[in-house]
């Protein structure tokens, strides 16, 4: 019996080493390009899925080597630790994707968002498409999720602002596609840090009676839902551009 425990304890770990193993090679075929990003999430899915089992036959390990006092703790410790670290991050990706609309196309200006041209290329054939057309209640599902991603109108110059918008888009480290001052148009493609994700940035800079208003708009190449992505990035781009203009409050 004491053997089926320590035995118990050697399966965690080693469901562990297999769950953090096949998690990081879904996360490595990502992020070098070399499996399709279904592939990798598959992987990671599946990595989670074994280290969830690695985590419960570890506690359970764990537990008859406590009670038994059959050596044998420690392995189980280490495999529970394992499955953990394997389960993790899906688990908060699943928590994360619960709480937001399945959409990944986020804009200020959800009557006349900002286009594309110059990212249409760069996203190629298979990327989610730009029309904003699905799911048909995309705008009010953002309007409900996001009431604060809204257009900033702010009183400084037109072209102090463009140049302010645009210098703050390369201290993103977003990768600059296009800029335009004559138009007011910016478009740059933003990459996750973990994962290599690329999402399409559009940003518009015009004149208003207000002053300069500035728009933003963020779309995932690939995927259903952004778990809150674009929405985070826009915040974040337009705090940092409050700051260099002297207008967060």
């Amino acid at each position: 019996m004491s053997e089926r425990k320590s035995r118990l304890a050697a399966v965690g770990l080693w469901l562990g080493v297999v769950g953090l193993a096949v998690l990081v090679l879904g996360i490595v075929g990502q992020r070098f390009g070399v499996v399709d990003f279904r592939i990798a999430l598959l992987a990671l899915a599946a990595g989670a899925a074994i280290g969830a089992l690695a985590a419960v036959v570890s506690a359970v390990g764990l537990l008859l080597t406590l009670f038994t006092a059959r050596r044998g703790a420690r392995t189980a410790i280490a495999g529970l630790v394992l499955g953990v670290l394997a389960a993790a991050p899906i688990a908060q990706a699943m928590i994360a994707g619960s709480q937001v609309p399945r959409i990944h196309d986020i804009s200020t200006d959800l009557d006349n968002p900002p286009s594309f041209e110059a990212a249409v290329t760069a996203r190629g054939e298979n990327a989610n498409p730009l029309d904003r057309a699905t799911p048909a209640d995309l705008a009010e599902l953002q309007r409900q999720a996001y009431p604060d991603i809204a257009t900033l109108v702010t009183g400084k110059d037109t072209d102090a602002v463009f140049a302010a918008a645009l210098e703050t888009a390369r201290e993103m480290e977003w990768d600059i596609l296009a800029s335009d001052p004559e138009t007011g148009l910016i478009e740059a493609t933003a990459t996750t840090a973990v994962m290599n994700f690329k999402d399409d940035v559009a940003i518009r800079v015009t004149e208003t009676d207000a002053g300069a208003a500035v728009d933003v708009r963020s779309v995932s190449r690939v995927g259903e839902s952004d778990l809150g992505a674009n929405a985070n990035r826009i915040r974040t781009y337009l705090h940092a551009l409050r700051v260099k203009l002297g207008d967060a409050g």
